[in-house]
């Protein structure tokens, strides 16, 4: 099952809204067809009244983040078990078009779209690709940007667990920011010797006097 994908549903939507910028990309039913990708038949069936129930979705989906990303490993489970009972996927064998070198189907589990509306179905591949992610990797694996305002959703799935940043232009950012800190601590830290040596040399001069 392509669990990298179907988890990346769930990033995707998170992701259209930065709270501490105060920035929100869904706004219109065209920025929901987006999220689709090349689900371009799910994509269609998006109308105005989806944009609402998205943004309910993807507040649901950040507080799944929020709790993992806090610590908090039964809260963020129980958070998206709830999600997972409200939109159920429909798991279907499928080989699309794809043949092994005998020319046989290369079949594999794929999640169907549900089709009763566009929210129903992105939320149920969204929930469920997040479910496989986090027993397959641990809860810890699920992650909020430590660049300050960013914090969007991550998927770590790097080998040490190492992962702080939704992208390398954030992990720049921090680590430049992080730099000019230390240098402007050493500067400090040099200015207050330097005064520290200038009023011993004003003491002994003093007291010599």
């Amino acid at each position: 099952m392509e669990l990298a994908y179907y988890s990346d549903y769930a990033v995707r939507l998170v992701n259209t809204e930065e709270p501490v910028r105060g920035t929100d990309t869904l706004t219109s039913v065209e920025a929901v067809r987006d999220l689709f990708g090349g689900n371009r038949t799910a994509a269609r069936r998006a109308t105005d009244a989806d944009v609402t129930r998205f943004r309910s979705v993807r507040a649901r989906l950040r507080a799944v983040f929020e709790a993992a990303d806090g610590g908090d490993e039964t809260l963020a489970v129980d958070l998206l078990n709830s999600l997972l009972l409200e939109f159920p996927v429909s798991p279907q064998i499928s080989g699309h078009d794809s043949r092994d070198d005998d020319g046989r189907p290369l079949w594999h589990m794929h999640l169907a779209d549900h089709p009763s509306n566009a929210t129903a179905g992105y939320a149920a591949i969204a929930a469920m690709g997040l479910a496989f992610h986090l027993t397959e990797y641990g809860v810890d694996r699920l992650g909020l940007c430590e660049a300050a305002p960013c914090r969007n959703a991550y998927l770590d799935t790097s080998t040490n667990r190492s992962r702080r940043y939704c992208s390398d232009r954030c992990a720049t950012r921090a680590n430049v920011a992080a730099y000019r800190a230390r240098k402007r601590l050493e500067a400090d830290r040099s200015a207050n010797t330097s005064r520290t040596a200038e009023n011993s040399q004003r003491s002994s001069a003093n007291g010599e006097s």
